[in-house]
């Protein structure tokens, strides 16, 4: 069965050129003009995934992902007008896997679609069935689970999160850089990726289990290199 992709933008001529390439790629296209609508898709169809703008009536696309988040991990690709790096932190902070800036090249956007949905059908037909567990000092990453706790507490990470921290975990001491992230975590080798999604990624990973993100003691920073968590 091929994929659904639902666009939600308010943008009809936006909407309609993605409907055309995604159909093009062989995929289901539905469409929502708003946050609410986009909602009331998801309840009826089964969506593999959402491309999201941000600025959007009735609900935007932050609050949308939000509420999406709390039910489902169905990958979100972010759309904005906006370009400031804060848009970008809020967007990714909400739950949302990546962010694209407009006016953006569609088949680029098409790329972050397949790795999306390479990621997803990867991380599904792998799952694991054990107890598998992580433990580095005060952090527990529980893999069967998808489930991350810090000083006994448990944190929310979106499932990106969790794939980076799942990656530099279980190769403690090996330093990872931006590319190799993006490779082993979408499953991708394609160049379409943006630099600074998976920096926001990293960020975000630390201010939720970090004491102070700024003196991180789980994930290192090796300047001019990549991140790793040491052994």
């Amino acid at each position: 069965m091929n994929n659904t992709i639902l666009v939600a933008d308010d943008d009809r001529e936006i909407r309609n050129i993605l409907h055309i390439y995604l159909r093009n790629e062989g995929y289901q296209v539905l469409e929502a003009a708003d946050g609410l609508e986009t909602l009331q898709v998801l309840q009826n169809e089964k969506i593999n995934l959402i491309i999201l703008d941000i600025m959007m009536p009735n609900l935007d696309g932050i609050k949308a992902c939000l509420k999406i988040r709390e039910q489902s991990n169905t990958p979100i690709i972010m759309l904005s007008a906006k370009q400031e790096y804060l848009d970008k932190i809020t967007g990714l902070s909400t739950g949302a896997d990546d962010y694209v800036t407009k006016p953006f090249n569609p088949l680029e956007l098409i790329a972050r679609v397949k790795a999306q949905l390479r990621r997803q059908n990867y991380v599904t037909s792998h799952s694991t069935t054990d107890n598998s567990e992580i433990c580095i000092d005060d952090l527990a990453l529980s893999i069967d689970q998808h489930k991350v706790t810090v000083r006994g507490q448990e944190v929310a990470l979106t499932p990106i999160e969790f794939s980076i921290l799942e990656l530099l975990a279980t190769h403690r001491g090996q330093v990872f850089n931006i590319d190799k992230i993006y490779r082993k975590v979408w499953k991708d080798p394609s160049s379409y990726y943006s630099e600074n999604t998976i920096m926001v990624h990293i960020r975000n990973i630390r201010e939720k289990i970090e004491i102070n993100p700024r003196e991180p003691h789980y994930i290192k920073t090796v300047w001019g290199v990549g991140y790793k968590i040491e052994k």
